[in-house]
């Protein structure tokens, strides 16, 4: 028997409570997954696993044995990627996550360039504005922009400020006017980016003083760019960020509004399994867009922005 594989298998059952997503997952069927399960309890000598027609769950000794189990597993494979990666070129595949927007208007074109010089580097990128979690979904690194998780199973590296905007067209603020206060939103159409954290509660600041205003969302969607699109066409106010926004706002197709207000500001940030080193080709990644968005990111110098 192959302990090390037994171990992973159980790993996996053991995460997923199932023998067929432990198949799915690793490639298997699934009598050999519990082929393997049975021979590693067998070596035990312990029962590790309750089956029923419903569900998988964790004796006790399973629950006492997965911690180290685990821990033994992520060792193992941590040593052998050293060994695969050291000296070699980056290669094989290379799972991220990002949301849609940042994902389609700047990291894409950075992960091209990345790509270039590494031909046996296979990228997959999800771009996906929910909040997946990267370990479940097993991404080797994700980016996101604001909406941290309190995690001690992540480690984060901070990779750029990034700013929120308000902006317009001009046909909007010439037909509504343009707010001199943010209390003036109350009278106005707000588009509304539904994963912000604070819900429609949008939050300001000059210098010392704060307000919240609690805006109704004349039209809702779970995506910058869609947002940004309907903003174009004269639709209202979006709450956008300077990434999305910096073309329209120096060309003039949008306006900022209440620019004397600072939004909150969140922070483009790089996510991945502290559980373990990053491998080679994820540090190096990292690496590559701190260089191109840190510390000041080129949509912030493209608008004159010069610090954080």
């Amino acid at each position: 028997m192959d302990q090390l594989r037994a171990m992973e298998i159980f790993v996996e059952v053991a995460r997923l409570r199932s023998f067929s997503g432990a198949a799915r997952k690793l490639g298997m069927t699934r009598a050999m997954v519990s082929k393997h399960v049975l021979q590693l309890e067998d070596r035990l000598g312990a029962r590790l696993l309750h089956r029923s027609t419903r569900e998988v769950s964790l004796t006790d000794a399973g629950q006492a044995y997965l911690e180290p189990c685990s821990a033994a597993v992520l060792q193992a494979q941590e040593a052998a990627r050293v060994v695969t990666h050291a000296g070699a070129e980056l290669a094989g595949p290379l799972r991220i996550q990002a949301p849609s927007s940042f994902g389609s208007e700047w990291l894409a074109d950075s992960l091209a360039r990345f790509c270039l010089p590494h031909p046996q580097l296979q990228p997959l990128l999800h771009v996906d504005d929910a909040l997946l979690d990267p370990i479940e979904h097993g991404f080797d690194l994700t980016i996101r922009v604001g909406g941290i998780p309190d995690s001690s199973a992540l480690a984060i590296r901070p990779l750029a400020p990034c700013r929120g905007v308000l902006c317009a067209s001009p046909a909007y603020l010439a037909k509504f006017g343009q707010p001199k206060a943010p209390e003036d939103l109350h009278a106005h159409r707000c588009l509304h980016f539904s994963h912000l954290t604070g819900g429609t509660a949008w939050h300001f600041r000059r210098g010392a003083e704060e307000t919240t205003i609690r805006v109704k969302a004349a039209f809702t969607a779970n995506n910058g760019l869609v947002l940004q699109h309907a903003a174009l066409r004269g639709l209202g106010i979006v709450y956008s960020t300077s990434f999305l926004a910096w073309r329209e706002l120096l060309d003039g197709s949008l306006v900022q509004v209440l620019p004397e207000w600072e939004l909150p500001l969140n922070h483009l940030s790089a996510l991945y399994p502290a559980s373990r080193r990053p491998s080679p080709k994820v540090r190096a990644l990292i690496d590559f867009l701190l260089a191109e968005y840190s510390p000041v990111p080129p949509w912030d110098r493209a608008l004159g922005i010069r610090q954080a």
